[in-house]
């Protein structure tokens, strides 16, 4: 049977995707060159937000429309998992699975079982690494009270670590295949180690992987504030293959919304957490993801919210409207805010990040940085000159810009550039001998 699988959502998502391809694949079953092809299409969906869930659902909607005569199409997934009635419901869909059914969609290809399986929870994951960055995840599960989120009802509420010498044997498995960089993802990488009492779980994968998988890279997504532990900070410090680039996702900036919120609330300690990262590492790169919107946010708590992102100076930060997720307690709580007032609130805030990215570009100029050059060769200008694409420290793939310079380069390779120019969320820059 030919496949082909459709991934939405995050670096996660690629993750779990990879992991089914590898199941259909040790079942004896080929990828299909594209979707017209396939005997089977697989929709891997996200469903943390409305947003996403509506992208699931239009997505799924399209590909059942479109399908083949003789082609099959199953959707998995966040989404999935969480409305799995309404997935199964859509005409032309053959059968739903939750998340992490992977060893259930390879049987289902083969059994052409319609029934719902439960999910197979299995850590380490890993991305195929078809380019020169692959993702690792690292555990799963979150076990935070955050009032806006259903993940934990979704990938179940305990931190569960996959064994070091597992991720390492994965790591090396993904540099022999082509990778590298290697992003460690989790719900909370943070958490690395927390069901067995470690503390400084996360600091001790990252010496292990930095000393034994091979890679060029190593790079952390996804910590949860309050627990970057001055030992993470340290090994983030002194050993040159992990990149000096951290996720924070912190959410707001007002602690009575972050309370609101079940959050960590002591804005303080986020400041210190932030001091003690640029004092160990002047030249680290800091990313954030923030709500806004959230019930009961009023404007006094938007603009410490837009206060506290001024004084910060956030290299690199996402943001989105508060939208509420049944379940959860914030969806009920009273005092939701218009959705013209969360618009409003998201286009200043957006402006504000853009202006502090920018900026932050710009200070660029000059530096001479190595690139992981992710274009493939051919790459031309309208006039005909060579290009190449990529990445240094400072950018991670798929949230982040990119950098651009002329020249001719593969897949891989780890070019040495000086930045000339910031062209706002992306880089130009010229190659060095």
């Amino acid at each position: 049977m030919r496949y082909q699988i459709v991934t939405l959502g995050c670096p996660k998502n690629t993750t779990d995707s990879d992991r089914i391809a590898r199941a259909l694949e040790a079942a004896g079953h080929q990828a299909a060159a594209d979707r017209t092809t396939a005997d089977l299409v697989i929709l891997n969906t996200c469903g943390f937000i409305d947003d996403a869930r509506a992208e699931s659902r239009q997505a799924a909607e399209l590909l059942a429309a479109d399908r083949a005569p003789d082609q099959q199409v199953i959707v998995t997934g966040c989404w999935s998992q969480i409305k799995h009635e309404q997935v199964i419901a859509i005409d032309g869909i053959d059968a739903a699975f939750g998340i992490e059914a992977w060893r259930d969609i390879a049987a289902f290809s083969d059994a052409q079982s319609v029934l719902p399986i439960e999910a197979e929870r299995d850590i380490p994951e890993t991305s195929l690494a078809l380019g020169p960055s692959a993702y690792l995840k690292i555990s799963d599960g979150c076990a935070r009270p955050c009032t806006f989120c259903n993940i934990p009802a979704i990938k179940g509420r305990q931190f569960r670590s996959a064994p070091p010498d597992e991720l390492v044997r994965e790591a090396q498995s993904l540099v022999s295949r082509g990778a590298r960089e290697i992003v460690l993802v989790a719900q909370d990488s943070t958490a690395y180690g927390a069901e067995w009492g470690d503390v400084n779980g996360l600091a001790r994968l990252l010496e292990r992987l930095a000393a034994e998988s091979g890679a060029d890279w190593l790079r952390l997504m996804y910590a949860y504030p309050g627990f970057v532990t001055p030992s993470l900070i340290e090994v983030m410090a002194n050993t040159p293959q992990i990149c000096r680039y951290l996720d924070i996702p912190l959410q707001h900036g007002a602690a009575s919304v972050l309370r609101r919120m079940k959050r960590p609330h002591n804005t303080e300690m986020v400041r210190s957490t932030l001091e003690r990262l640029r004092m160990a590492m002047p030249d680290i790169a800091i990313r954030t993801t923030f709500i806004v919107g959230f019930p009961a946010e009023t404007d006094a708590e938007f603009e410490q919210l837009l206060d506290f992102v001024e004084e910060s100076q956030f290299d690199r930060a996402g943001a989105f409207s508060y939208s509420p997720q049944a379940g959860t307690p914030a969806a009920a709580m009273s005092e939701q805010v218009d959705d013209a007032v969360k618009q409003q609130r998201m286009d200043e805030l957006m402006a504000t990040l853009a202006d502090i990215s920018a900026a932050k570009n710009e200070a660029q100029v000059g530096r001479r940085l190595p690139m992981l050059v992710e274009s493939e060769p051919g790459q031309t200008t309208d006039d005909g000159e060579p290009i190449i694409a990529g990445r240094t420290y400072r950018e991670a793939a798929e949230v982040d810009g990119l950098v651009f310079a002329f020249g001719e380069a593969s897949p891989g390779d780890l070019r040495d550039v000086e930045i000339v120019q910031a062209l706002g969320h992306d880089l130009w820059a010229e190659t060095v001998d």
